[in-house]
C-alpha cells in the first residue's frame, strides 16, 4: 500500500498542466470499465456526463473519471481523455462503434493569476490526452495536475490522495482535487480539521489545537468579501474492488461525501462544486448491508485524509499575491 489511489489494481492516475495557465487536468484511467455512479452536493458543480451516472440510466461503467481546472472551459478535458482510450481501443460498444465513456468534473481557478487568454480554443482538450498517456500507478501530490490551480481560503490547494482496508481485506481509496471556498485548516493555523482521521503522519501529524477558540471557528471564504458563486470546488474519486452494482456505488458516494464535512469548513456551500464520484473495479465480494456500512465509513475517513493531503503536499503558485503553501509557512 502506497497511500495513493493506484493501490487499487487496475486503476492509473495521470497529471498534466500547464504552468503559463496556472491549470490542469488529472485523468483516472480504469484499465477494465468499472462500475460507478456519482453524488454532488455543492452548490455551483461542472459535470460532463453526469446523467450517464443517474440510476435509471443504461451505461454502468466508466472507461475513466477526468478532473480539470478552467471551470467550463475544463469540461473539454474529457474529451481529450475520451480520443486517448479510442486510440487504445477502448470503449461501450455500440454496434460496430466504441464509445469510450469518461465522466468528470470541473473546479473553477480562473483568479489565481495564470494566463488565461488562451486564444480560440482553451488547452483543455490537449491536456486531458496528455494526462490519459501520461497515466501510471505512481503519481504526484500537491500542485499538479487538476489541483495546479487550485486554492482554499487561507492556504494552497492541490491534489491529495489516500487509502485503506477493511478487515474483510477490501481495498478503498480516493483522490481529491481541493479547490475549496472554505478552509481545510483549523484557522490559520497548523492543524487540520481532517487530523482525527491522519495516518502516519501523512499531513503533518499536528493533531488538533488544544483548545478552540472562536477565531478559530468563524467562517472564512476565499476572495471574502466579493466572493462570487463561481469560484471554488473540490473533487473527489473514491475507488474500490468490491464488486458492487451501481446503486451500491451511488451509496458509496453519499457516504463518502462525510469526508467533505471532516475535512472542509464550510462546505458544500453555494460557491462549491463538490462531486464524489465512486467507482468499483468488481473484484472481491462484499455483505450489502453491513460490508457495504463499513466500506462507505472508510471511504469517507479516506475522503478526508486525501483533502488534507491535498494541501498539505501543495506548492505556492509563481504570481504576486499568490496564496502561501502550508508547508512555506509551517514547514514539515
Amino acid at each position: 500500500m502506497n497511500n495513493l489511489l493506484t493501490d487499487i489494481d487496475g486503476v492509473r492516475v495521470g497529471h498534466a498542466e500547464d504552468a503559463t495557465v496556472a491549470s490542469g487536468v488529472t485523468a483516472i484511467i480504469f484499465d477494465e470499465p468499472a462500475v460507478a455512479s456519482a453524488d454532488v452536493r455543492g452548490g455551483g458543480p461542472g459535470i460532463r456526463d453526469g446523467a450517464l451516472l443517474e440510476l435509471p440510466n443504461t451505461v454502468e461503467r466508466v472507461d475513466a473519471i477526468a478532473l480539470s481546472g478552467g471551470s467550463a472551459f475544463g469540461l473539454e478535458a474529457g474529451g481529450g481523455v475520451q480520443a486517448w482510450l479510442a486510440e487504445h481501443g477502448r470503449g461501450f460498444p455500440v454496434g460496430d462503434a466504441l464509445i469510450p465513456i469518461v465522466p468528470g468534473a470541473v473546479m473553477f481557478d480562473m483568479l489565481n493569476g495564470g494566463n488565461k487568454k488562451w486564444g480560440r480554443f482553451p488547452p483543455y482538450r490537449d491536456l486531458g490526452h496528455a494526462a490519459a498517456a501520461a497515466a501510471s500507478t505512481t503519481f504526484a501530490l500537491g500542485s499538479v495536475g487538476a489541483g495546479l490551480g487550485a486554492t482554499t481560503a487561507n492556504f494552497k490547494g492541490g491534489i491529495g490522495s489516500a487509502s485503506a482496508v477493511t478487515p474483510d481485506g477490501v481495498k478503498v481509496a480516493a483522490i481529491a482535487s481541493v479547490n475549496a471556498v472554505g478552509s481545510v485548516n483549523v484557522g490559520d493555523g497548523p492543524w487540520f480539521w481532517a487530523a482525527p482521521f491522519e495516518v502516519n503522519n501523512e499531513f503533518g501529524g499536528r493533531g488538533l489545537p488544544p483548545a478552540f477558540t472562536p477565531d478559530m471557528l468563524s467562517m472564512r471564504l476565499k476572495g471574502a468579501p466579493v466572493t462570487t458563486a463561481i469560484e471554488s470546488t473540490t473533487l473527489a474519486v473514491v475507488v474500490t474492488d468490491a464488486i458492487l452494482t451501481k446503486p451500491q456505488a451511488k451509496r458509496l458516494a453519499m457516504i463518502a461525501q462525510t469526508g467533505f464535512a471532516r475535512a472542509i469548513y464550510p462546505v458544500h456551500a453555494p460557491l462549491d462544486g463538490d462531486v464524489v464520484f465512486a467507482a468499483a473495479t468488481g473484484v472481491k465480494p462484499i455483505d450489502p448491508l453491513i460490508g457495504l456500512t463499513e466500506l462507505g465509513a472508510l471511504a469517507a475517513n479516506v475522503v478526508a485524509r486525501a483533502i488534507a493531503r491535498g494541501v498539505y503536499e501543495a506548492s505556492a503558485l509563481p504570481f504576486a499575491g499568490a496564496l502561501p503553501a502550508w508547508k512555506q509557512k509551517f514547514g514539515k
